[in-house]
C-alpha cells in the first residue's frame, strides 16, 4: 500500500456525537445512579495495572486506568486520552495530541509529561509486555503539554495497537517519579488513573469498591453511582450469588461451562461472547519440542491427529469454542481461512507415530488448574492419546506449581492459552520465534521450538507496514507452523458473560469488560 500521511481525528471529542461508537442520546437515556455488582475470581494481589496484568487486576482496574486509544470490536483505533494521531510518510514518526482538560483522580492534570514518564521510564521497567511492544521506539518526547512524538527505530507495523489501557495504561507521573522500586510503592494500594471510576476500599478477601469520578472528562458518564468487585473464591457460590440476583456480571471464566447454558435461560438474565475480539483467547497443549519423541515432527503430527478436539468442544466447553485451525485465531488480524479446521485421524496418527521411533515413553501431562472444564479436557485428551497407544501420566498442579514448570520447562505436554492481542505481532511471534526461548514466563516459547525461517517470517511481518506484504508473511508463517506443529493447538474459546437485564450495555469495545463500566447504567 502506498505509504501516506494519515491523520485520523476523535470523532467523539470533536463532535461529541458518538463515543465508542453508542449514539449519546442512547446513553442520555441511560438512568444515573445504582450500584453494578460483579464477581472477581481470583482476588488479585494488586489492581495497580501498570505493575500486574492479571485478568481479575485489568477487570477491576480497567475502571481505574485509562490508554491513549481504545478500539472497537473490529480492533479499529478509536480515541480516549489522545484525540487524533498522524503517522509520517515513511512510518517512524507517531505524533499523538492529547485531550484537553483531563485530570488525575487527585486533580492534578495529565499532560504529555505523564505519556512519556508512563511509557518510557515506569512501563518500560516494569510491565513485560508493554516493554515489548516498544522494543521498536527509539524515542518519546513531549513537544508540548498535548503533544507527544514516538520516533520508531524501524517501521512497526502494529504500533497503533499497542496503546489500549491493559496493555499500555498511563499512570501518574507526580506521584511514581523518583520512586525507588514502583513495584512496591505505597500509592499502589490506592490506584490514582484518569479513568471514570475512583478507587474507594479494599476490604481483602470480601470485596473492592470503586465510586463515580464526578470529574471525568467525558459527559454524562459513568452513570452508575458505584462498582462492587465481590471475591467469591467458591463456583457453586458464585453461580447462588448470580441466580439470588446479589451479583449482577458474572465475567467469562468465573462460571463452570455446565452452568453457564442452565443460568442463561433464568429469567432476566442475559449472555454474551462479545467483548473478547482484542484477546482472542486461544488454547494448545504445549509440547517440549527439547525432548524425545517430542522432537521428531512427526510424534507432535501423531498426538495432533489423535485429539477430539470437536469432542471438547461439546463435552468440555459446551460450545463455548470453536476447533483451531492453527497458531492464529479467526479474529486476529491476517488470519489465513483456508487453512481446515484441526481434525482427528486415528490411522493417520498411528502411522505417523510408528514412523516417529516412540519407544513407549510415559509422557507427562500438566492441565491448567483453573476448574472443571480444564480438567475434563485433560482426561479425553490421556484417553485420545492412550486410543494411538501414547502412554500419558497425569501431574496436577496448583496455579503457582504451573506456572513453575512451565517457567522451569519441566513438563512433557501443558495446556496453556493465551491471548493475541490483536496483532500477530503482538500478541503470536512471541510463542514462536526463537528470541523468546527464555526461562521465567510460561506465556513465551516455552516449548522451545526453533526454525530460521519462522522467524524471518515473523520480523518480516513485524517491521513491514504495507498490510499486503504483512499478510504475505503472516500467510506462509501459519502454512508452515502447522506443518511443523511445535505445540497442539486446540481451540479459539468463546468466553460467555453473563449478567442480569437490568445491567445495560456493560460490553462496549474489543476488550470487553476489562475496558470498565463507563458507559453501563442499570435500570
Amino acid at each position: 500500500m502506498k505509504r501516506r500521511k494519515l491523520l485520523q481525528t476523535a470523532a467523539a471529542s470533536a463532535t461529541g456525537l458518538t463515543l465508542a461508537g453508542i449514539p449519546l442520546h442512547l446513553l442520555a437515556a441511560g438512568t444515573r445512579g445504582g450500584t453494578i455488582n460483579v464477581a472477581l475470581q481470583p482476588e488479585p494481589p494488586s489492581i495497580m495495572i501498570g505493575t500486574i496484568s492479571n485478568g481479575p487486576a485489568l477487570l477491576v482496574g480497567g475502571n481505574i486506568y485509562e490508554g491513549l486509544l481504545s478500539y472497537d470490536e473490529k480492533l479499529v483505533p478509536q480515541p480516549s486520552l489522545a484525540t487524533s494521531w498522524t503517522v509520517s510518510p515513511d512510518g517512524l514518526t507517531y505524533v499523538f495530541k492529547l485531550k484537553p482538560g483531563v485530570k488525575w483522580h487527585d486533580g492534578q492534570p495529565f499532560t504529555s509529561a505523564d505519556v512519556v514518564f508512563s511509557i518510557d521510564v515506569f512501563l518500560r521497567k516494569v510491565h513485560a509486555r508493554a516493554r515489548s511492544n516498544i522494543v521498536a521506539v527509539e524515542s518519546i518526547k513531549a513537544l508540548d503539554p498535548l503533544t507527544v512524538e514516538f520516533r520508531l527505530k524501524y517501521p512497526f507495523g502494529p504500533f497503533l495497537g499497542i496503546f489500549p489501557a491493559n496493555g499500555m495504561p498511563m499512570v501518574p507521573r507526580h506521584i511514581y517519579e523518583g520512586a525507588a522500586d514502583f513495584l512496591k510503592h505505597p500509592a499502589n494500594a490506592t490506584p490514582i488513573g484518569t479513568g471514570p471510576f475512583r478507587f474507594k476500599e479494599w476490604s481483602r478477601g470480601s470485596f473492592i469498591q470503586l465510586v463515580r469520578n464526578e470529574q471525568y472528562h467525558v459527559p454524562q458518564v459513568p452513570l452508575v453511582d458505584s462498582l462492587y468487585f465481590h471475591v467469591i473464591p467458591d463456583a457453586a457460590a458464585r453461580a447462588a450469588a448470580f441466580e439470588s440476583g446479589k451479583i449482577d456480571i458474572l465475567p467469562g471464566g468465573s462460571a463452570e461451562y455446565f452452568d453457564v447454558a442452565r443460568m442463561a435461560k433464568l429469567p432476566g438474565v442475559q449472555l454474551s461472547t462479545k467483548g473478547w475480539e482484542m484477546f482472542a483467547p486461544l488454547s494448545w497443549i504445549n509440547i517440549n519440542n527439547r525432548k524425545a519423541p517430542m522432537d521428531k515432527v512427526e510424534f507432535r503430527q501423531a498426538l495432533s491427529l489423535a485429539l477430539d478436539r470437536e469432542g471438547m468442544r461439546k463435552v468440555a466447553w459446551y460450545g463455548y469454542a470453536d476447533v483451531a485451525t492453527g497458531a492464529f485465531n479467526s479474529h486476529l488480524k491476517y488470519f489465513r481461512a483456508d487453512l481446515p479446521k484441526l481434525a482427528r485421524d486415528k490411522d493417520k496418527a498411528m502411522k505417523l507415530l510408528a514412523a516417529s521411533g516412540y519407544k513407549g515413553e510415559t509422557l507427562k501431562l500438566l492441565p491448567l488448574p483453573y476448574g472443571e472444564t480444564w480438567q475434563r479436557m485433560a482426561e479425553i485428551t490421556r484417553l485420545n492419546l492412550q486410543e494411538i497407544g501414547i502412554k500419558v501420566e497425569m501431574v496436577p498442579t496448583d496455579v503457582a506449581g504451573w506456572n513453575q514448570r512451565l517457567n522451569e520447562w519441566d513438563f512433557d505436554l501443558a495446556f496453556n492459552f493465551l491471548y493475541q492481542h490483536g496483532d500477530p505481532a503482538l500478541g503470536v511471534a512471541r510463542n514462536y520465534t526463537s528470541s523468546n526461548i527464555e526461562k521465567g514466563s510460561p506465556f513465551n516459547n516455552v516449548e522451545g521450538f526453533s526454525n530460521p525461517q519462522v522467524d524471518a517470517l515473523f520480523e518480516q511481518g513485524q517491521k513491514e507496514t504495507d498490510p499486503a506484504k504483512r499478510q504475505a508473511a503472516y500467510y506462509e508463517v501459519q502454512k508452515l507452523l502447522v506443518e511443523q506443529m511445535p505445540v497442539a493447538w486446540l481451540h479459539e474459546l468463546n468466553f460467555p458473560t453473563l449478567f442480569r437485564a437490568r445491567v445495560h450495555n456493560p460490553i462496549n469495545s474489543a476488550t470487553g469488560l476489562n475496558d470498565g463500566l463507563a458507559r453501563a447504567w442499570v435500570a
